[in-house]
């Protein structure tokens, strides 16, 4: 079996072909030949199938177009790179979630200090409120607002990107759960926390320990990949009042670095044995 690898062009940086190199290695020792390329180049062929660790959904769907399987499907991806499709897709699923506003479109920057949606917001939301861009990646578009001031000051940050604004969970400060999910099955969890920053997210100098998820987590964690078509995922969950599960989010192509060196548990080769095992009953 062969296939193809995409990552970025514009994010080649040793952390990435890093990641990269663990998909290389799992797939050879499953009998797979991959190949890696960027989303810029355009190789004569892309074999059996595509490992899409890219966002460029204009591509993954090109490729779909011209009957490639990729995994993940463009469709997935695009639900899980923007926050607000996600929540929107999960809406009315019954999963629990802290409770979210979509913040209104705007075309250009926009000074949002006399907008009305903020009274609005702190109604529903009250303070600390979590304002999130809708797509962003290790928690680095991620703030916290502790009053309006602060609102508006990231408000004005992120317009006219499409942003998300949520209920701040105390009871999860500083700590959450990465479950990555392949093939319905949690196959690798870890618990992350911080004592400087309300975002526990490694990238943002939070700490990491290996974790056993509860049944409710787990099930939460397939749940939401289900829902969202996903091959693979990395779910991330919030600790609720009673310590009850909540979805914070969903990424379709998580890193599988930190959690390899937390767990030993490399991801990769459940992907890549997902994706072989996938093909090979379709034929």
């Amino acid at each position: 079996m062969e296939g193809t690898l995409i990552v970025n062009h514009g994010l080649m940086t040793e952390k990435y072909t890093e990641q990269t190199a663990l998909y290389t290695e799992a797939a050879e020792g499953l009998g797979i030949t991959l190949h890696v390329c960027t989303n810029a180049q355009r190789p004569e062929t892309y074999g059996d199938f595509v490992l899409f660790l890219d966002k460029d959904v204009v591509l993954a769907r090109t490729l779909e177009l011209a009957g490639i399987p990729v995994f993940n499907s463009a469709t997935s991806i695009a639900l899980c790179d923007d926050k607000a499709l996600t929540y929107l897709a999960l809406k009315n699923s019954g999963l629990p979630m802290p409770k979210t506003l979509v913040v209104p479109m705007t075309f250009f920057e926009t000074d949002w200090t006399d907008n009305p949606f903020l009274s609005y917001a702190e109604e529903q939301l009250g303070y600390p409120m979590v304002v999130k861009e809708a797509c962003g990646s290790f928690g680095w578009q991620v703030w916290l607002a502790k009053d309006r001031t602060e609102l508006v000051e990231y408000l004005n940050k992120t317009s006219p990107k499409r942003t998300l604004l949520q209920a701040f969970v105390s009871t999860s400060k500083g700590r959450d759960i990465r479950i990555n999910v392949v093939g319905g099955k949690a196959v690798a969890s870890m618990y992350r926390y911080s004592e400087i920053d309300f975002r526990a997210n490694i990238s943002s100098g939070g700490s990491m320990k290996s974790y056993i998820p509860t049944p409710e987590q787990e099930a939460l964690a397939i749940r939401a990949c289900e829902l969202l078509g996903l091959d693979f995922g990395g779910v991330d969950l919030l600790f609720g009042e009673n310590e009850e599960p909540l979805l914070c989010e969903v990424n379709s192509n998580a890193h599988i670095k930190n959690i390899l060196n937390c767990t030993g548990v490399n991801v990769a080769h459940h992907i890549l044995s997902r994706i072989k095992n996938t093909l090979e009953n379709k034929q």
